[in-house]
């Protein structure tokens, strides 16, 4: 009778391989061989199976750690895994800002009835094109178009007078406010064949920021859904009612057999997915009704044709209709990033202006700026952040609920909206506290929603009007009916920090002093500070005292700057410390180092 061996599975690498193996064989083949010196040619045979072992182990725990996103390295799988979680890595986003544009007219009337020749009035088209000064920064496209005959409560034309003759006006200046986005619109085609289920395409560019149409050969528009499942979208079509001049769209509900899904890799190609639909039958000819299984008319002969086939759907309708030798023009936005969020008067120019004026010399007229800086631009996300905004939007669920799903929805949203750089969400102040019950039209469900966002060298700035309001609309969407969410400003309060240190003999000042400070700039960095987050100066001092050469740290001051180019805030800084701990203000703020470089500043202290 055969020996029942004992085989051990808790071996995980070389040596533990190794030693199992030669008690193994110690234990079952000891007649056979007894020579386990290591120059002998059985101990070489149970390292090479030790080696295979170890390497084996190796992957296997690589590929099990691949599958947890909370684990995962590599980006591809990172990706997929977000995708899978319902969240949308971004690449890039938008930013938006407030263009004032202006033109001059001549002066048409007599005696006190002078006013502006409206038929020399421009027309600026929809994304029109303007170009930024700033060194870096997109072209901005203006997201509607700008007619400056034509004047409302929802868009106003701003008169003044531009020049007198003979103490009567000449011309005048008509000056109207647009929003702007960051990008330019690009197009790719792609020539497809004969039927392909889930044929796949990449748009391969950097800085896409979205698919903006596809069209086929025959003039068909295809659409893009969340899930090729999903038949049906809401879409926009023109209003011509009276009220056009406050309502430009109506909103319909369109039935799209032809559409498609994206998604981003690693890479910041897009990819294109379309539907499954390859077969010419209509869906009922090749998918029968299950109801009819079995069932047999009077002639004793089956109502079914042909058996009933799961796979059939494949072929159907159901999962979209498939391409199929035509060409496909693919319309996209790039842009983006942190580069677009232009500074304070620095977009000019334009390339895509229409207009009926009887004389063009008016074109000549035209003068843009953007009194505010861009805000929303933001590059891709880093791969924490893709791993932590996916585990927060999948327990957030599509909704909005409690506090954590409004930050969740405000970081998630869409790329052609442009993105804020800090949340934080709390129940609004005004609604707190005995006060409330005397408030008229008090709201125990009102929250404020703190937002900040970024300029184009990545320091903190209040977020534009455009921005609040994108994020408004967005995450209504998303939120029970009884809430109502205040978007608000969050305030920065710039500091810099002065630090002593003991070094270590035998060690370069200059080059402890340099790591030192290193090591604070990413202690303090912008991406890993929040809203309302207090600065532990024990944990500070903790950091700096790793760093190879200090012996001790001997001071750390925290300093308010404010002024020139800083933050307006004056805070307190020592009157903010407890238990070495400072903590913001009751508004929320936050703690950010403008200028590290030169805001940081320490000194080596030598026995």
């Amino acid at each position: 009778m055969a020996q029942q061996k004992d085989i051990k599975y808790i071996n995980r690498n070389f040596a533990d391989f190794k030693n199992q193996l030669v008690e193994f064989a110690k234990n079952y083949f000891p007649d056979s061989y007894n020579d386990f010196s290591p120059s002998s040619p059985g101990m070489m045979f149970i390292e090479m199976a030790s080696y295979v072992g170890d390497v084996l182990s190796f992957y296997q725990d690589i590929q099990l750690q691949e599958t947890f996103i909370q684990h995962a390295k590599n980006p591809e799988n990172l990706y997929s895994l977000a995708y899978m979680l319902g969240y949308r890595p971004k690449v890039t986003t938008v930013s938006e800002v407030e263009i004032e544009v202006s033109q001059q007219v001549a002066a048409l009337g007599a005696s006190a009835n002078y006013q502006p020749n409206y038929n020399q009035a421009i027309l600026i088209s929809e994304d029109a094109q303007l170009t930024a000064t700033s060194a870096g920064s997109p072209a901005f496209l203006i997201d509607k178009q700008v007619d400056f005959s034509f004047s409302s409560s929802y868009s106003p034309t701003e008169v003044t007078v531009h020049s007198l003759e003979s103490g009567v006006p000449a011309q005048y200046t008509l000056k109207k406010k647009c929003s702007a986005f960051s990008g330019e619109i690009l197009s790719t085609t792609f020539t497809i064949g004969n039927a392909e289920k889930f044929k796949t395409i990449t748009v391969d560019d950097d800085d896409i920021i979205g698919i903006l149409s596809v069209t086929d050969g025959s003039g068909n528009t295809w659409y893009e859904v969340p899930y090729l499942g999903q038949e049906t979208i809401f879409d926009d079509e023109a209003n011509t009612d009276s009220d056009s001049d406050r309502v430009s769209h109506k909103v319909v509900l369109k039935k799209v057999p032809r559409r498609f899904v994206t998604r981003f890799n690693s890479q910041g190609d897009l990819s294109l997915q379309f539907g499954s639909g390859v077969s010419p039958s209509e869906d009922n000819m090749i998918t029968p009704n299950p109801t009819n299984v079995g069932v047999g008319n009077a002639e004793g002969i089956s109502r079914m044709d042909h058996s009933y086939d799961p796979s059939n759907f494949l072929f159907t309708r159901t999962y979209g209709l498939a391409p199929s030798n035509t060409t496909l023009t693919v319309k996209y936005l790039k842009g983006g990033g942190i580069a677009a969020n232009a500074p304070a008067n620095t977009i000019t120019g334009t390339t895509a202006v229409t207009t009926s004026a009887t004389d063009d010399t008016y074109v000549d007229t035209l003068t843009f700026t953007n009194p505010l800086p861009a805000t929303g631009g933001k590059d891709g996300d880093t791969t924490q952040e893709v791993r932590e905004n996916a585990m927060r939007a999948f327990g957030e669920q599509g909704r909005a609920v409690t506090l954590q799903d409004y930050s969740v929805r405000a970081n998630s949203l869409p790329a052609k909206f442009g993105t804020v750089a800090k949340t934080f969400i709390t129940q609004d102040e005004a609604t707190q506290g005995e006060a409330a019950s005397s408030l008229v039209n008090n709201n125990p469900f009102a929250l404020s929603l703190y937002v900040l966002a970024y300029d184009n060298n990545k320091k903190l700035i209040t977020a534009t009007s455009n921005l609040k309001h994108n994020l408004k609309k967005y995450i209504s969407q998303y939120m029970l009916i009884t809430d109502t969410v205040n978007i608000k400003d969050a305030f920065v309060v710039n500091i810099g920090i002065n630090f002593e240190v003991l070094a270590l003999p035998n060690h370069t000042g200059r080059e402890v002093l340099l790591n030192c400070t290193n090591e604070i700039k990413n202690f303090m960095e912008t991406s890993n500070r929040n809203i309302n987050q207090p600065i532990n100066l024990s944990t500070l001092s903790t950091v700096i005292d790793k760093v190879k050469g200090v012996q001790t740290v001997q001071k750390i001051e925290i300093v308010n700057k404010v002024g020139a180019n800083y933050s307006k805030y004056e805070y307190d800084v020592n009157a903010a410390k407890r238990n070495n701990v400072i903590y913001p203000s009751y508004d929320p703020c936050i703690f950010e180092i403008k200028y590290p470089n030169s805001d940081i500043k320490g000194r080596i202290i030598t026995v």
